[in-house]
């Protein structure tokens, strides 16, 4: 469904010259940064924010191990100006498990955390947006964006508050509301992984057709309370190995964060290939190795949540400019895998971005093609350069990834004469059940492995229980015909939030969604074997709220 052929005589429209959509690192660090110039310039651009989040912060979720270095670009002195919390980094162990053993490995010289931070990625982006306010950058939380609008030569020129309230079958529901237009003469979209809007314009605009298949992983992270004498605050842990087979790429973190405080985290490679494997019993397994247990043990798990990261890299970038916007931070896939870091260039690519923007806007350029080449001749594309071969080398196993590495690294220092790309998408690369093994996972003991519904709790996720199901499916007897034939119904195993269930009544089998569990970790958008299942955007307050992660 097209918003722009609804009769819009219903909306009211507000004009802004730039319109951001995503109060993330991105996104306001490029409201931040164009405000910043305007200063420099003597300009004045009007710049609105848009987050679906209930709060700013609600939805940022990541690990979060902060490299300082685009923060002190975007704001210097920014430690004096604002308390952010943040427990310097002061050891770091990589660490090889086996099901009872550990084994320390090497430190990979990108997972250097020196001059790091443990932050929570809520209380930054509440940091980020209260600077941007003060720069007169008007930001609207709880406004849920479904939908872009493009003029009568398809030139983006803003986007439509609300939700759409589109049926299964493709027609508005009973609920649509007309919302707002917000008109804008650039548009960007900060979303962060697999955005709505950025899905749409990537299509749109063929923004893929010359880059690989843009992979993903799924993070899954819990908040725990443990005895002070177990923390040693600022300390580090990452590990591969147990409990993914050798074909699995992924691995787990332990991050001491509070004296009395440890974040612990999964992340599973979503191009995995037998659909009986569930990322989130995974990560359940993880926590009751030796290394970590012993840290959780008689400990309170306090909040838990998921989100879906891009891993894909430089091969699987986009083109980051369109016409009428562009895309920043993790909606295009700014993400270096190696060091297991984002965030510092989600916000050095909205700097980026903002410069591009603020030239368009100043010679009336409808693309902002400008960006494209700051971006080629930055430090990020350099960093990106190195890290491109290492991500993809997984494809074949860990040992023969871990041994390229080491020669990627070491011998070629991330400049090796070729590129390793990506041969599918993830959803392409689930096996039938028929040819896949069967995984037992253990019942959960509630005091260190739980269930998703409890889990789900933790995340304070709440939908309104009346409003449209945001889970669309294209054609509804995929789930039971395909879905649960071929590949054993996956949806259920690869949603850490138990949104998918397979139910009979009177001898039918069906598949039922509970969509006021959903975390929008983006899981079953990405992992969809069929690519049944679209993940439109809910009404604005929605969902999780992660202000603490």
């Amino acid at each position: 469904m097209d918003s722009n052929s609804i009769n819009t005589t219903q909306r009211e429209t507000m004009n802004y010259d730039v319109v951001i959509v995503g109060a993330g690192p991105a996104g306001l660090a490029t409201a931040i940064h164009l405000k910043q110039l305007c200063a420099l310039h003597e300009r004045d651009w009007s710049i609105c924010v848009l987050e679906k989040g209930a709060s700013i912060g609600a939805h940022s979720f990541s690990g979060a191990v902060l490299d300082i270095s685009s923060l002190n670009e975007l704001l210097p002195n920014w430690e004096k100006r604002y308390p952010l919390t943040r427990t310097p980094v002061c050891s770091s162990d990589f660490l090889y498990l086996t099901k009872r053993r550990t084994i320390k490995f090497p430190h990979p010289p990108q997972m250097n955390h020196q001059g790091n931070f443990i932050i929570s990625l809520g209380e930054l982006c509440t940091f980020l947006a209260e600077e941007a306010e003060r720069l007169h950058v008007e930001i609207y939380p709880n406004f849920a964006v479904s939908e872009i609008l493009y003029d009568e030569k398809g030139v983006v020129k803003g986007v439509v508050t609300g939700t759409m309230g589109i049926n299964g079958d493709g027609t508005l529901s009973d609920r649509y509301e007309p919302g707002i237009e917000m008109l804008a003469s650039q548009t960007v979209l900060a979303e962060g992984c697999r955005g709505s809007l950025s899905q749409q314009a990537i299509q749109r605009f063929s923004l893929a057709s010359h880059c690989d298949p843009q992979v993903y992983g799924l993070g899954i992270k819990e908040l725990w309370e443990i005895d002070s004498k177990k923390t040693q605050p600022g300390k580090i842990i990452h590990s591969i190995g147990w409990p993914l087979s050798q074909k699995v790429y992924g691995g787990g973190f332990l991050y001491h964060t509070k004296p009395n405080q440890v974040a612990v985290g999964f992340v599973v490679g979503l191009d995995y290939q037998n659909p009986y494997l569930s990322p989130f019993e995974e990560f359940q397994r993880f926590k009751t190795h030796p290394a970590i247990r012993e840290t959780l043990k008689n400990g309170q798990r306090i909040a838990y949540g998921a989100r879906a990261l891009t891993e894909g890299g430089i091969q699987s970038l986009p083109k980051l400019v369109f016409d009428g916007g562009v895309l920043v931070g993790d909606a295009a896939g700014f993400l270096n895998v190696p060091r297991i870091k984002g965030i510092h260039a989600a916000i050095q690519s909205g700097v980026l971005a903002a410069k591009a923007i603020d030239h368009a806007l100043t010679n009336h350029l409808s693309e902002a093609n400008s960006y494209t080449d700051l971006f080629q001749y930055s430090s990020l594309y350099d960093e990106l350069w190195r890290a491109r071969n290492i991500r993809p080398s997984f494809q074949r196993g860990l040992w023969p990834a871990l041994i390229y590495s080491a020669i990627d690294t070491y011998c070629f220092k991330g400049q090796a004469p070729w590129t390793l790309h990506y041969r599918h998408a993830d959803h392409q690369c689930l096996q039938l059940a028929a040819k896949s093994d069967p995984i037992k996972y253990p019942a959960p003991d509630n005091q260190l492995t739980f269930d998703r519904i409890s889990s789900v709790y933790l995340a304070n996720t709440a939908h309104q229980e009346n409003q449209p199901i945001h889970l669309v499916l294209k054609n509804t007897e995929v789930p039971i015909k395909t879905n649960l034939v071929l590949y054993g119904a996956p949806e259920q195993r690869y949603c850490p939030a138990q949104v998918y269930e397979i139910f009979e009544k009177a001898g039918q089998q069906y598949l039922q969604i509970n969509a006021s569990n959903c975390v929008h970790c983006k899981a079953c958008d990405i992992k969809d074997p069929t690519q049944n299942i679209v993940w439109t955007t809910p009404e604005g307050g929605s969902g999780p709220n992660y202000s603490s992660m």
